[in-house]
């Protein structure tokens, strides 16, 4: 694991409503920051990885802030560029129940979406790096974004890099002109791993599990009936190594399943599931399971089945956590996937 892991995408200003409150009852935010792409750096920097985190920021001190959160984990933002003149912002509202949760965008206009290619030299990001991550979300800002996303994952490919995606379906940020089936097949075609859920590959790819319905789960999830739609991305996608679809079943806001599976091209490995009661903030929570499995991938070479429960595990234990960022170390989520997840005080 000497080689860093480079991700690229949008860190965003996040301003969330305390205390499970709506937007129109909270007379205040409470300030962070979080990304997909920044998420997993984070993530992977906390399990002692050598991470990167490239992206295009503006030069104000929100930035600033930014860019100093990253550092506080260990995370290099030696590559950043700078330009343009905002930060993206998003708005949370946390649901309860049978309430769900709310995410307003603002990040029209932000400097990532007006980056183009050319602007990264990727040939100098990727001197001294083993593997490079991004998510459906990057392409989905803006036409430059998708551009400056394909231009980096081609130059992986071409010096033989691992390539990872979340394909990170967003309705809400398609608004170039551009569908996300138009402009993501290109995209993974580069891909090494590919993670997503039912929704992903449906939305993106028109892919979908026979006779499943996530509003039908009543929190119990049946992975064996994933195994098409992992077939089948790998026959659309042949270079994709590892095909891994993570498995929320949603009894209420406060009250989820988690599981996932990883198929190989030839065998369906099948994670634990956890009952996650009491859920404190899920913003994050596939992050968080992309993040466990780069590490699991790079850490236990050969067993993709401890790789899957290591992704399950340290996901399960972000839905605790406050904020975007997973704050556990590779001790705790071993420890959970041992077993022990009573809760009692350790002294």
């Amino acid at each position: 694991m000497n080689k860093k892991v480079v991700c690229f995408g949008e860190i965003m200003l996040r301003l969330a409503t305390p205390d499970f409150l709506r937007f129109s009852q909270s007379k205040e935010l409470n300030l962070s920051f979080g990304g997909g792409e920044a998420n997993v750096a984070v993530s992977l920097s906390n399990y002692g990885v050598n991470t990167s985190f490239v992206t295009r920021l503006p030069e104000n001190d929100l930035a600033r802030a930014a860019v100093m959160d990253l550092r506080r984990y260990g995370v290099n933002t030696d590559d950043i560029i700078y330009g343009g003149d905002r930060i993206g912002i998003y708005f949370l509202e946390t649901g309860a129940v049978a309430r769900s949760s709310k995410v307003i965008y603002d990040r029209s206009g932000s400097s990532v979406a007006e980056i183009k290619a050319g602007m990264i030299d990727w040939r100098n990001v990727f001197k001294d790096a083993g593997w490079f991550h991004w998510t459906g979300i990057t392409p989905a800002i803006s036409a430059g974004a998708a551009e400056a996303c394909l231009e980096a994952i081609q130059v992986a490919n071409e010096m033989g890099i691992t390539v990872s995606c979340d394909l990170n379906y967003r309705k809400n940020l398609w608004k170039y002109g551009k569908s996300a089936s138009e402009v993501m097949p290109r995209l993974v075609a580069g891909c090494d791993v590919i993670l997503g859920n039912e929704e992903d590959a449906d939305k993106v790819f028109g892919i979908k599990p026979d006779g499943f319905n996530a509003a039908d789960t009543k929190g119990k999830v049946d992975s064996s009936v994933f195994i098409l739609v992992c077939e089948q991305l790998r026959q659309r996608f042949p270079k994709a190594k590892k095909i891994v679809i993570t498995l929320r079943g949603s009894v209420n806001a406060n009250h989820n399943t988690w599981s996932g599976v990883l198929f190989d091209g030839k065998k369906l490995y099948q994670g634990t599931t956890y009952d996650i009661t009491h859920i404190v903030d899920r913003v994050g929570g596939g992050d968080s399971f992309m993040g466990g499995l780069i590490y699991g991938l790079l850490t236990y070479t050969g067993d993709d089945q401890k790789a899957l429960d290591f992704a399950i595990a340290a996901s399960c234990l972000k839905h605790t956590i406050y904020g975007d960022y997973n704050q556990v170390s590779v001790g705790d989520v071993e420890n959970l996937m041992k077993g022990d997840g009573s809760g009692r005080v350790s002294r």
